[in-house]
């Protein structure tokens, strides 16, 4: 059985349609017709109906799909076990979101050099869908990505970061026993968001009330967002990491918001399976400690 053949299944699958596949896998969309063809006639059975330019999953493709998967998965762990080179690279190169260069990586770079003391580091920033393609035509090693699960590629959970009502120091929250979302809706806000799903859930707080948020500002930048708090130009929701430091220093304080708890957004480090595995582990135990000392510092503040 052609394992090409198999990874063209899995991939029509995960991309749903014969072009996207094609697309990903760099090759014309006829080469990917041929290729499911030439699996059916392997396997004695139709993988897919097709309606014109609309495909959809057989029977017998939903019970193949699990076997594919893993023989997918084991020849590309096969494959890279065979190839991988003992010696660690003179250049690591990591892409990340602008949120995970600003606030993980200068403290995971540190750590990591002193693990690795021989290797350089290259920094390429861009979005999440940008990133993913970049690790796929391996110009770049890792990424760091919001949630995002490809079937060419291993995606693990590298750290969640809570979002928190942020305000500024002498704001009456602070002293509010019992908050409510009608009270938040009212005051000035500065609302940043990152295009993440998770922030459509802050939006679904305010949904049920009379009148809507009072929304001042509107930013997809952290960094302005949380100045602009800093300066009382209303409150803010925020990610945990980018507030720590002025957290640390009295300037933002975070409220508990009992309708927002457990929204997070969640950072995932993807990779080619079985390749940069020294990196990827020694990456994987530095965000259990950045996750560890973030938990440290909420529980040090009153929330």
């Amino acid at each position: 059985m052609n394992i090409e053949n198999i990874e063209a299944f899995v991939y029509v699958i995960h991309c749903g349609s014969f072009n996207k596949a094609a697309d990903a896998l760099y090759l014309s969309q006829p080469s990917v017709t041929a290729r499911i063809k030439s699996l059916e006639q392997e396997l004695d059975c139709k993988l897919f109906d097709r309606n014109g330019k609309q495909i959809q999953i057989t029977e017998d493709g939903k019970r193949f799909l699990p076997y594919a998967q893993q023989l997918l998965l084991i020849y590309q762990k096969g494959k890279q076990h065979i190839n991988q080179k003992k010696s660690l690279p003179n250049e690591f190169r990591i892409g990340c979101t602008v949120s995970v260069s600003n606030y993980i990586i200068p403290d995971l770079l540190p750590r990591l050099k002193k693990k690795f003391p021989h290797t350089h580091y290259k920094i390429v920033t861009s979005t999440t869908d940008e990133i993913v393609n970049k690790v796929l035509s391996k110009e770049v090693d890792i990424g760091f990505v919001r949630k995002v699960n490809h079937p060419n590629l291993q995606s693990t959970k590298f750290f969640e970061d809570p979002i928190r009502l942020h305000v500024y120091h002498g704001h009456p929250f602070l002293t509010t026993d019992k908050l409510t979302v009608e009270a938040i809706a009212e005051q000035p806000l500065v609302f940043f968001e990152c295009g993440s799903l998770d922030w459509l859930r802050i939006h679904r707080i305010f949904e049920n009330l009379e009148l809507p948020p009072n929304i001042q500002i509107q930013t997809d930048n952290s960094e302005m967002a949380k100045k602009l708090v800093i300066q009382k130009a209303g409150i803010a929701f925020l990610p945990g990491l980018c507030a720590q430091q002025e957290l640390q220093d009295g300037k933002l304080y975070p409220i508990r918001v009992p309708e927002t708890e457990g929204i997070i957004l969640q950072t995932n480090l993807i990779s080619h399976h079985g390749e940069h595995l020294e990196f990827v582990h020694a990456i994987t135990e530095i965000g259990k400690q950045l996750a560890e000392a973030e938990l440290s510092l909420s529980a040090n503040i009153n929330l």
